[in-house]
């Protein structure tokens, strides 16, 4: 790697993989759109590309010179009034990365997907990358776009793309100036949080992903993909943990599962009549309690892949968040 694309490098992913590749001496160029907020790659010696993954002339200015592209630009929303947004921009905006990427002969590309994109056990066990999709059911936008991008990867691998697939859980670290994953943390910190509701999640630590895309693109098989996941916890685990950590109230009771589905359709209706975007959905809590656990002993057998404990992952983000006064 020395010329290297970050499609979404200001994204939180994004800009933590092009500090990194800067750290290890490549040349980096982001392509990010006109509006995109510059506060987590901050003033990264990086060249900037201003364009969209929508638009196939910027993609392709942007791949130009380029030996490995990294795809990391998604929309991330469980918001059905997004849904055209977020299909065009991680469908489309995929096909126009992996085209362009093709055309220009980059040698390595690294797509960025997620476990949104991967089936769940009916048995409870973990999934892994083998796991069939079967989340038609639920339709929930977002897994379904992701779903559909890595179809679009795997097409052009058969093209002849020397392509590899990552799939991160929900991710926290430093950068997440959205607080995508990190929204958690917050909302403990802040005392929303004290209850507790059946299932779990899988959390990851942004180095252990960043880590991983590295391992993917130097050691992985083309056209594979790996799960880049970290423990899998129960809600009260995560919640307990994150409240000794943050200062929050732990998990004082258990909240019924229509209680939560109830509160995000009458968030979700308020939003859309004030034209505001709620803070959670039906398509949020859709699958509450189903397929939230993973393994990523594909990623540690073949990629050497570890992982940050959530507890420590948890430390670390609260204290970036405090160090730059997003709390």
């Amino acid at each position: 790697m020395r010329n290297v694309l970050v499609t979404g490098g200001t994204g939180f992913i994004g800009s933590s993989l092009a500090i990194e590749l800067l750290r290890r001496g490549c040349r980096v160029r982001i392509l990010r759109r006109p509006n995109s907020d510059l506060r987590a790659i901050g003033d990264a010696t990086v060249e900037h590309v201003v364009g969209d993954v929508r638009d196939p002339d910027s993609v392709r200015r942007a791949v130009q010179g380029c030996d490995t592209v990294f795809h990391t630009a998604a929309v991330i929303s469980h918001w059905r009034k997004e849904r055209e947004l977020m299909f065009e921009t991680n469908i489309l905006g995929t096909r126009n990365v992996v085209a362009a990427s093709l055309e220009a002969g980059v040698e390595k590309f690294v797509y960025t997907s997620s476990v949104a994109a991967v089936g769940y056990k009916t048995d409870g066990s973990d999934a892994d990358e083998n796991t069939p999709f079967n989340w038609q059911p639920f339709d929930i936008g977002y897994r379904i776009s992701k779903y559909e991008a890595e179809r679009e990867v795997l097409r052009y691998v058969r093209l002849g793309l020397p392509a590899f697939i990552v799939n991160p859980s929900s991710v926290i670290g430093p950068r997440d100036i959205h607080f995508h994953g990190g929204r958690i943390i917050r909302d403990v910190y802040r005392k929303r949080i004290f209850y507790y509701t059946d299932g779990g999640m899988n959390f990851v630590f942004v180095d252990d992903v960043v880590r991983g895309h590295f391992a993917a693109a130097e050691k992985g098989r083309v056209g594979e993909r790996y799960l880049l996941c970290g423990e899998n916890l129960t809600y009260k685990q995560i919640f307990a943990t994150i409240a000794n950590i943050v200062g929050g109230i732990p998990p004082l009771f258990k909240l019924p599962a229509f209680g939560v589905k109830t509160v995000a359709v009458s968030v979700e209706t308020l939003a859309n009549v004030l034209r505001k975007r709620p803070w959670a959905s039906r398509e949020l809590v859709a699958a509450m309690g189903v397929g939230n656990k993973f393994s990523s002993e594909k990623a540690e057998r073949e990629l050497g892949y570890t992982v940050t404990p959530f507890n420590l992952a948890v430390q670390k983000t609260f204290a970036w968040y405090r160090q730059n006064h997003l709390l």
